[in-house]
């Protein structure tokens, strides 16, 4: 089942859920919470506008942001903001994509190495797919960063952040990471799903 139409479905079962728990097991309400959780996971879980994009024209002074690619954000126009944010929800899709592909892994067994390989792969691939619908002068600043930094122009490798995290459920966890500064600057959040959701 698609995830827009599990949403829709969780919707509808919510008050369903409360009703029956009502009726069948008054005695333990700690139920009802917890249907109601993962029901209220179902709609919120996934990329959602959160606000507006700012609509001041481009910043030309020093950036206080530690992020490089927030003060890049914000030397750009508005309408050039409004296409970052595109490319952002695409990138969030993608990582939406990850996190399914984690879940799967998980319940077929899959070693954590594996599954951090896999997501680690992923994301690389998904920065290359975004970064196609960028500008030229873009995707050099970005590549650019990434070499000096990691001698890779996608960015760090499996081994090197095992390396970084020291235990491959750390590396799978930075991999499906989302940098909220970014996200934030672009009017974004980004919600995780938990894979009894995504399953």
């Amino acid at each position: 089942m698609s995830l827009p139409r599990l949403r829709s479905a969780a919707r509808r079962l919510v008050p369903v859920v409360l009703a029956a728990h009502a009726v069948l097991v008054p005695a333990q309400p700690v139920f009802a919470a917890q249907a109601a959780h993962v029901c209220r996971a179902a709609v919120e879980c996934g990329s959602v506008i959160v606000g507006p994009l700012s609509q001041d024209p481009p910043d030309d002074g020093p950036c206080t942001s530690p992020e490089p690619v927030v003060c890049q954000i914000r030397s750009e126009t508005p309408q050039q903001r409004e296409v970052a944010r595109g490319q952002r929800m695409r990138y969030h899709d993608l990582l939406e994509d990850m996190e399914r592909t984690e879940c799967a892994m998980r319940a077929d067994g899959r070693s954590e190495e594996d599954i951090a390989r896999t997501l680690v792969q992923m994301r690389n691939d998904a920065k290359d797919i975004v970064r196609a619908g960028m500008t030229r002068e873009a995707v050099a600043e970005l590549e650019a960063r990434n070499i000096k930094k990691y001698g890779n122009p996608l960015g760090p490798t499996a081994d090197q952040l095992y390396l970084k995290y020291g235990s491959w459920e750390m590396v799978s966890a930075a991999a499906t990471r989302s940098s909220q500064a970014v996200d934030s600057e672009l009017g974004l959040e980004f919600r995780h799903c938990p894979c009894e959701i995504l399953q």
